[in-house]
């Protein structure tokens, strides 16, 4: 089924509940047959943080597309959607976008001049799996993980010999969208190249409500190109080592879909280079890893507007057992970045200094230290810790049963539009400082071919500081003025069956974000109190899947709360829900082809919704996929 693996258990697999691994030590000889390249799992020391894990066949009904909508429809995650294709920002746990630290293969990738992703411009086609960390990461990951964190990863394995791969995807609105992956592995090597290209007109009807009568019309201008390159190498050089690396390329051109009422005709070209290079080195009791990479963005908007960033990163730790039951981990991060901007031109260097730690006191018992200090342009950032654990209370052959707990301290460094933006940039701006607790409970079962994971989770979170621009005179500035305080509860299920030759799944999740504004910024200034401007309260996400030897069926269902849209919360957006479905085909053994093909059909209610105002999304759609192997 289309779950998400394990959804938000933060414990590992029956019958212990713990996610404590031991270090890969290699001693003399590996065994390399079929292994596959050693990454750091992103939530080793991150006890008690609540984790969606998001596999390969999770992502396979969602090639050419973005990211965005796998964390639309199958999590309780909100994207701020400007319309299919067009710019979409994350918001985790009622946080505002650039409160999201977003990695891909390691390496950091929000923008530095606007302090977040796109994720419209992440195509599925650019990673193979994802984890995503609820709730402050700070001491972790660095900058911006106040909300939480997005992990991107490639994935090669050795020993698979020659591999290639065809999709495509055609559907409603004029998408067409085709990949070619094509690679090879030997004992100490391996190496895959992919390409692809997604196209849509997005010329969808829609009821203009400017004019009278509120006439259906199409959009004319919406237009998406994009398309790019993967390249994934890695070679064991000894048995005690690794030297691994990727490089990602993107070009997206747009056509802006205008708002309702508008007739402009706005264009938006992005160029993403993102390169890392992985060395590791497996002692008899320790692990070294030193991380070196690229990240260089360009952004033209109407032609005349050129944005371009460029961040060169260069990091190294060191993992080993201090004892038995305790593993550590220590290293540093060096951060240059350079900004080319319409408004400005300027550069920041960063420092971090970073300590995690694990102890398993018992083996149903587990602890996580972290603790991070960074310094950008001589500023020291706040010191950020964090202390998780979990207990698994009751354990049984057929069910166990914990809790996990976390406190947190995490920040976010001002952007370089937020100090150096021409006029108004204010360089004395301060770190946004958030702290934050969480509490959940966590249960899995399983009798005969029946299984259930299930958690639920409660947080608490105040962020201090929040940057926000105000008008001041002729122009706008931005100053630490707003503090807000979040609240919320996490639910999450999955549960499969085995049934007289059937599979049969149910998952699903429930998010209540409560995001309240506790400053006035003057006298006139009506928002203490209030929710925070399109941050649902409510959201929930369900699925069926149903599968017997080659075929599956799926229905899905979300379903998003009203949506203020100003922080004196009078005018918002009504609720909306959305029902998606399909059928997928493996083809059998002895086929003339090797692979699958798929329909499916989107908003199959055709329903009319706007997830943020007079941005218009399609009505109902169809898809057909096809997919290759050799």
């Amino acid at each position: 089924m289309a779950c998400i693996g394990h959804s938000s258990m933060a414990f590992g697999n029956l019958p212990v509940l713990s996610k404590v691994d031991s270090l890969p030590m290699l001693g003399d000889t590996l065994d390399l047959k079929g292994v596959e390249v050693y990454n750091l799992p992103v939530e080793k020391y991150a006890s008690g943080q609540s984790l969606i894990r998001v596999t390969e066949r999770d992502l396979e009904r969602f090639q050419g597309q973005a990211f965005t909508e796998f964390l639309q429809k199958q999590t309780g995650l909100f994207l701020r959607q400007h319309g299919p294709g067009m710019l979409a920002s994350l918001t985790m746990r009622g946080t505002s976008a650039g409160h999201n630290a977003v990695f891909w293969n390691g390496l950091p990738i929000n923008s530095p001049s606007l302090g977040q992703t796109d994720f419209s411009i992440l195509p599925v086609g650019g990673f193979d799996q994802a984890e995503i960390l609820l709730g402050a990461g700070g001491a972790l990951f660095g900058t911006d993980a106040i909300g939480g964190s997005v992990h991107l990863h490639t994935k090669l394995k050795y020993n698979q010999g020659f591999q290639a791969q065809v999709q495509s995807n055609i559907g409603s609105f004029g998408l067409w969208n085709q990949s070619v992956q094509v690679g090879h592995s030997v004992e100490k090597f391996s190496s895959r190249t992919q390409v692809y290209r997604n196209f849509s007109r997005n010329d969808f009807p829609f009821r203009n409500l400017s004019k009278i009568g509120t006439p259906v019309e199409r959009h004319e201008h919406g237009q998406v190109l994009q398309y790019g390159l993967v390249q994934d190498l890695a070679w064991r050089p000894t048995d005690k080592s690794q030297l691994s690396t990727s490089l990602w390329y993107n070009s997206s051109d747009r056509e802006i879909i205008p708002l309702i009422g508008s007739n402009t005709e706005d264009q938006q070209q992005d160029w993403n280079l993102r390169w890392v290079m992985d060395y590791f080195y497996f002692g008899s009791k320790n692990t070294w890893n030193f991380k070196g990479g690229i990240v260089s963005d360009e952004l033209v908007f109407n032609v005349s507007s050129v944005n371009k960033t460029r961040q060169y990163f260069l990091s190294g730790d060191l993992e080993w057992d201090m004892w038995p039951g305790v593993q550590a981990k220590t290293g540093v991060r060096q951060t240059f970045i350079f900004g080319e901007l319409s408004a400005y031109n300027a550069s920041e260097n960063r420092s971090e200094l970073y300590h995690s730690s694990n102890f398993s006191l018992k083996e149903n018992l587990q602890f996580s230290l972290n603790l991070r200090q960074l310094i950008y342009d001589g500023n020291f950032a706040p010191f950020t810790p964090s202390l998780g654990g979990e207990w698994t209370f009751f354990a049984s052959e057929e069910q166990q049963i914990g809790i996990k707990s976390m406190l947190a301290r995490s920040f976010k460094v001002p952007t370089l539009n937020d100090r150096f933006w021409v006029p108004g940039g204010n360089p004395d701006l301060l770190s946004e400082d958030s702290y934050s607790a969480e509490l959940g409970i966590v249960q899995q079962w399983k009798r005969g071919n029946f299984s259930l994971d299930q958690s639920l989770t409660y947080f608490q979170m105040w962020v201090e500081n929040w940057i926000i621009w105000l008008p001041r005179g002729s122009f706008w500035s931005p100053e630490n003025i707003r503090n807000v305080n979040n609240t919320g509860i996490e639910y999450n299920l999955n549960s499969q069956l085995k049934w007289r030759g059937y599979n049969l799944g149910l998952s699903g999740n429930y998010a209540f974000n409560s995001a309240i504004n506790q400053t006035n910024i003057d006298g006139n200034d009506r928002s203490s109190g209030k929710q925070l401007p399109y941050t649902p309260v409510h959201k929930a996400q369900g699925q069926i899947d149903v599968s017997k030897g080659s075929t599956s069926v799926f229905v899905n269902h979300q379903w998003v709360g009203q949506r203020f849209i100003a922080t004196d919360n009078i005018a918002s957006l009504d609720p909306y829900r959305l029902w998606d479905m399909g059928l997928r085909y493996q083809f059998p053994e002895g086929f003339f082809l090797k692979g699958q093909a798929g329909v499916q059909i989107n908003n199959v209610l055709d329903t009319e919704y706007q997830i943020l105002r007079l941005r218009t999304m399609p009505g109902r759609n169809y898809q057909l996929n096809i997919t290759i192997t050799l």
